[in-house]
């Protein structure tokens, strides 16, 4: 399919993509404008709030939230209009907020219409970070459950491309964050209990740059399996 077609810009919104890839910004931040309200402004960037401002007409009325990361929200007290951090059922200019806690306890979705901003509960692309403290793999999992029962349309992601199939995509989500589940529980249960271990049954897959973020990952699997009393009596 033409990248034109499934990453086209949905009906009044438009993205600004922020000069600021890495591997867990992907090819950078999204920023997103819809008539003059800005969705997560991004990186504290000259050019790309330039960029952001020449979007939304020359003038911004406000700034909405998705949660608190700099990669996000650092940009928001340069725009000259009102910053908002909206929690569960509050209304932000044109939006709604959802709160979806997991990537981390602030983390909202912001709905209009049937288009929902996601920040980091959604990638365009790959897996989401959860790490453990900040984030919770199992208010994680609550939160995308959540949004896999709205009616959407269209999912604008914080990082990536958008997500035109919403429900097919959460689906993919759940099923890849179980599955790493199954695979944990199966090397414990089959006496493996270093970080290397575990990481080489439940993530075979990660790349030796993602071996940190895996291990993080890892972490927040063993602390929702402690939470849920299921990890072996022997210990880690």
């Amino acid at each position: 399919m033409p990248v034109e077609v499934w990453d086209r810009d949905p009906r009044g919104v438009r993205r600004v993509r922020a000069d600021n890839p890495s591997p867990l910004t992907l090819d950078g931040t999204n920023t997103y404008v819809v008539g003059s309200w800005v969705v997560d402004p991004g990186p504290a960037d000259e050019g790309h709030l330039a960029a952001v401002r020449e979007a939304a007409g020359g003038m911004v009325e406000g700034v909405v939230l998705t949660h608190s990361h700099a990669d996000h929200a650092e940009g928001a007290d340069r725009l000259g209009a009102p910053v908002l951090v909206p929690g569960e059922g509050e209304r932000a200019g044109p939006f709604t907020a959802l709160a979806t806690p997991g990537h981390s306890a602030d983390s909202v979705c912001l709905v209009v219409d049937r288009i929902c901003f996601t920040g980091d509960t959604v990638l365009g692309t790959g897996s989401v970070f959860i790490a453990p403290g900040e984030g919770s793999l199992a208010a994680y999992l609550r939160s995308l459950e959540r949004l896999r029962d709205l009616d959407l349309e269209v999912l604008c992601p914080g990082h990536g491309p958008y997500v035109w199939e919403p429900r097919a995509k959460l689906g993919e989500y759940i099923e890849h964050r179980l599955e790493r589940e199954r695979r944990l529980l199966e090397a414990l249960a089959d006496g493996r209990r270093s970080t290397e271990e575990l990481l080489d049954s439940a993530w075979p897959d990660a790349p030796a740059h993602l071996r940190p973020a895996a291990a993080l990952s890892l972490a927040a699997h063993l602390e929702k399996l402690a939470d849920e009393g299921r990890l072996p009596g022997d210990g880690l």
